[in-house]
């Protein structure tokens, strides 16, 4: 332990590392080029490992698309992703004919529950140019009496996600965007109804945290047996019991103590999750998640004879009509459009 207040400081790769409940969290940012008629990079893609295309060259990657960036049709079985885009972005389709675009602050909520697929494709909208693409994604377990809930999507729309916003006595502003749990007076929009994060009891926190440059700000303080981590991953440093930190690095918290942060020269730009934690094995394989190795064979024997719905859509990598607007549409035939 650092001091009384950090348990653990630890550089960031591309997966994040995460704390019960939550599984892991990976940040997506990547500078596309201009979009070509199809949506994808109007660019070459020679010296791309297309459908495998992690390395981050020129600024970007493909990911598994091999013509647009992203993630063409694949399973998930057990737990429950949350996407939050900050720029560009995402086109959704899934094996229940639902299907959405969502991006520029939008967040997805998606429980998959007993078996659902879909694909997550970064469509380049701009023919003129660039279309950054930035975003995370985070993947939070369920509780085994969930895992088999029915498979369910829902869009918080920018407009209906509350900010925090704090002054501190210098005058220097930090704005918390409460994708889930609850600041002060300000709660997050529902969650996704089997969600861990459903029950106020878990106090389950989803933060995006702005601080202004020289700005201070107090974490407010849970209950003793929350997990709680912070992820700092841009700005130039910041201190917390007077442990400097430099962007791109966690720190876990004791949760049952006000810690001050208090930040650099440059706005800084923070992620902070935050859970009690379900406490039950976690037996993961690739896109499946469940309590044991037998659940995790008879997700795999499920998928085979059923396809989870199987695939509605003409293409594996679907996407929609560029001058297609902010969307939803649900299995329920329910429509939102933005």
């Amino acid at each position: 332990m650092y001091n009384k207040l950090i348990i653990n400081i630890k550089p960031l790769g591309f997966v994040w590392e995460t704390s019960d409940p939550f599984l892991f969290c990976v940040h997506h940012y990547d500078n596309y080029p201009a979009g070509n008629d199809h949506l994808g990079p109007a660019a070459s893609l020679e010296g791309r490992s297309l459908g495998q295309d992690f390395t981050l060259k020129d600024g970007w990657r493909m990911y598994h698309g091999e013509k647009i960036p992203g993630f063409p049709m694949h399973p998930h079985r057990g737990f429950e992703t949350v996407t939050v885009v900050l720029n560009g972005f995402v086109d959704h389709s899934d094996s229940y004919g639902a299907s959405g675009r969502y991006g520029n602050g939008d967040v997805q909520w998606m429980t998959a529950g007993a078996g659902m697929q879909h694909s997550e494709m970064f469509p380049l909208l701009n023919k003129d140019k660039p279309n950054t693409l930035e975003l995370f994604q985070i993947w939070l377990n369920l509780p085994q009496k969930r895992k088999f809930s029915r498979p369910f999507y829902n869009m918080l729309w920018r407009e209906d996600i509350p900010v925090h916003t704090y002054k501190d006595k210098n005058g220097k502003i930090t704005k918390t965007t409460v994708i889930a749990g609850k600041i002060g007076e300000v709660t997050a929009p529902a969650p996704a109804p089997d969600s861990w994060a459903a029950d106020a009891v878990n106090e389950v926190g989803i933060w995006l945290l702005k601080i202004e440059a020289n700005g201070i700000w107090t974490i407010p303080t849970a209950s003793p047996e929350i997990n709680r981590s912070l992820y700092f991953y841009r700005g130039s440093e910041i201190d917390i019991a007077g442990i400097n930190i430099k962007p791109y690095n966690s720190v876990e918290l004791l949760p049952d103590q006000p810690v001050i942060v208090t930040n650099g020269n440059e706005d800084a730009y923070l992620l902070l999750l935050q859970g009690c934690p379900i406490g039950e094995p976690v037996v993961q394989h690739g896109p499946f998640v469940m309590n044991t190795v037998a659940e995790i064979q008879q997700a795999f024997s499920d998928y085979r004879k059923t396809q989870f719905g199987g695939w509605p859509w003409k293409r594996y990598d679907n996407i929609h009509a560029r001058e297609k607007g902010r969307y939803a549409k649900y299995s329920d035939g329910r429509e939102e459009v933005k």
